[in-house]
């Protein structure tokens, strides 16, 4: 009678611990027990966004023994998809994604019906401004001779944006509204990579973008970055002014953010937040990014949950 009570003291007592392991958000087996880590890319092939994710994997790789990253690239509805279906998996860290600033606008604009609220945030590897950028032998040189040519030109010059609505478009939305200008807006909702061709192709006029899509176009003389839509000149354009030195306070940047969905266990979101904080130590980490012609950011946690709420509750008021 005794042994029996014993036995069923020691399985009521394990069933407690389980049920306060996972009462305390903690997962039951270690992570990530060598499984593949779908990792998606609400963008297409080649941008800023894809860069930066495929660069944060890859050297948060070698920081979790025995975890493979697999980028999975999904660029419909503007990058919609991509994080509704992040926050709807599974989450036990086996599914994550990389949203971008529109998470923090879509939702103002009924195009999403996901927020930050709907994840997990573990770090965000950049914060790019926008930036003004035209064809090498455009007939304009500075901020002044762009807004000269569209007051001359009114509604007739092309600028390319990564879709209707998201940050590129509200980017040069804004630049109209600040300059009292008309441009004819044409979107490419796959991402940077399709701008690009299409401003070397001379099927646009110019287009506010990540400057990290053009660095190799830029040091090959193909194409010009007037400004930057940010408070500080680039480290790594630093003859490109700002538009606020110009004399025009606007700032718009576009960050990227690996998140997990909202419940993902604690300590799985811990092993991956320490990975991303200890890798920005890593110079080779930060040579990466240079090469692409991004500045790395180095935003973990909490930081990171901070600038989406900041960002979701700034493009409320502004939308």
């Amino acid at each position: 009678m005794i042994k029996k009570t014993l036995i069923a003291a020691v399985v009521i007592l394990t069933i407690l611990s389980t049920s306060m392991l996972f009462a305390s958000g903690q997962s039951d087996k270690p992570y990530p027990q060598g499984k593949d880590v779908k990792v998606i890319i609400p963008k297409g092939a080649g941008g800023g966004t894809d860069t930066s994710a495929r660069g944060m994997l890859q050297f948060l790789g070698k920081k979790i023994e025995g975890i493979n990253f697999v980028p999975v690239n999904k660029p419909d509805g503007g990058g919609v998809t991509g994080m509704v279906e992040t926050a709807n998996a599974d989450a036990d860290g086996y599914t994550l994604g990389m949203v971008t600033v529109e998470l923090a606008m879509f939702p103002h604009q009924g195009k999403s019906p996901v927020t930050y609220e709907d994840f997990a945030p573990i770090a965000a590897p950049i914060a790019a401004p926008a930036a003004l950028i035209v064809p090498a032998d455009a007939p304009y040189d500075t901020l002044d001779e762009f807004v000269a040519y569209c007051k001359e030109n009114s509604g007739k010059l092309q600028v390319g944006n990564s879709g209707m609505g998201a940050i590129w478009h509200i980017a040069a939305m804004k630049f109209e509204e600040e300059f009292d200008v008309k441009v004819k807006h044409v979107p490419y909702p796959n991402g940077t990579a399709d701008i690009v061709a299409a401003l070397l192709g001379g099927h646009i006029d110019a287009t506010f973008a990540d400057p990290s899509g053009v660095k190799g176009q830029y040091e090959a003389g193909q194409v010009k970055i007037i400004a930057t839509m940010s408070a500080e000149r680039s480290n790594l354009y630093p003859d490109v002014p700002t538009f606020k030195e110009l004399g025009h306070d606007l700032t718009i940047r576009a960050w990227a953010a690996l998140v997990a969905p909202k419940d993902t266990p604690a300590d799985v979101l811990q092993i991956l937040r320490d990975a991303a904080d200890a890798i920005y130590d890593d110079p080779e980490y930060i040579q990466y990014f240079v090469k692409q012609g991004i500045d790395p950011t180095h935003i973990v946690g909490d930081d990171c949950y901070e600038m989406m709420k900041q960002d979701h509750e700034l493009y409320e008021q502004m939308l």
